[in-house]
């Protein structure tokens, strides 16, 4: 089904548990890349892409992600009367990113179903699903290209990624037929084969543009491993009716849901930034020396 993409879906209902006790009492999502929530460097993506129809499907004790993106009359207030303009636009940014809506997840019954419950919200049209553990750091390239595939195929599009065989078991996995350079058309998906029965090594990674038809999929399928809908299986319901294309990428993403990746995440774009960089820099210049690295 053609038409334009308007709405952003972003799953955020997942309970942290590899980053407690830091989520015990707040969530994942809001946890700072340096000194942004890692949910807003998401919502960032799709805006910048033209999508700024956002929902956040959230789930209990995720009030923090609402209160981000609300006004803070107070807080802009204080800054005013203080001079600090900068922080006040930054602030007052926040809360004009987009139309972003809320609803909640009641029951965890995994990624498929946080999915499913967009369907009212997304009606009959086709929709983009933006994974809050992924952060791209591309100036929305990825979400860009998968926007025009679907513009021009009018067909969902998975964003996918080559990853080392002893990885691919953490992830869904298709089995592509090339189109060009970096489209591919999928014949089979999998989720978390093993490496010997891995069909590739390219792997789904936390971006899709998706026809309505996704939903009427949701419907049909049978609950997995511990009762949750599996995306994947969905995915792969709606291949035998519909193209699906895979979008391949190579750079700017962070799996922020991994420790390793988020600290890395911290470092390089801390890194990037002119009022830190240097002196973080220097930093860790002087601590490899002082370790005996350098």
């Amino acid at each position: 089904m053609k038409g334009a993409v308007r709405k952003a879906v972003i799953p955020a209902a997942g309970l942290g548990t590899r980053f407690l006790p830091a989520t015990k009492s707040q969530p994942k999502e809001m946890l700072p890349v340096v000194d942004k929530p890692s949910i807003q460097y998401v919502v960032e993506e799709a805006v910048r892409a033209g999508l700024t129809d956002i929902l956040i499907i959230t789930g209990r004790g995720k009030r923090a992600i609402e209160d981000h993106f609300d006004r803070n009359f107070e807080l802009e207030f204080y800054l005013e009367q203080k001079g600090k303009t900068d922080l006040l636009k930054e602030v007052q940014e926040t809360s004009e990113l987009g139309d972003i809506h809320y609803i909640r997840q009641r029951d965890p019954l995994g990624l498929g179903h946080a999915v499913s419950v967009a369907r009212e919200h997304v009606g009959n049209e086709p929709f983009a699903v933006l994974l809050g553990d992924d952060i791209m750091v591309d100036d929305s390239a990825l979400l860009r290209s998968m926007l025009d595939v679907h513009d021009r195929y009018g067909r969902s599009v998975l964003a996918l990624k080559e990853v080392a065989p002893e990885e691919i078991s953490s992830y869904g996995c298709v089995e592509p037929e090339v189109v060009d350079e970096a489209l591919v058309r999928v014949h089979s998906i999998v989720e978390k084969p093993s490496r010997e029965e891995a069909p590739s090594n390219l792997a789904v990674i936390g971006r899709y543009v998706f026809t309505p038809e996704i939903f009427d999929a949701l419907d049909r399928i049978e609950p997995g491993a511990g009762g949750e809908l599996q995306l994947t299986d969905a995915i792969g319901l709606l291949n035998e009716s519909q193209t699906v294309y895979g979008q391949v990428f190579t750079d700017g993403r962070y799996d922020i849901g991994q420790k390793i990746d988020f600290l890395r995440a911290n470092v390089e774009l801390a890194l990037e930034r002119d009022d830190i960089g240097p002196d973080l820099l220097a930093f860790l210049v002087d601590l490899l020396h002082r370790r005996g690295l350098t």
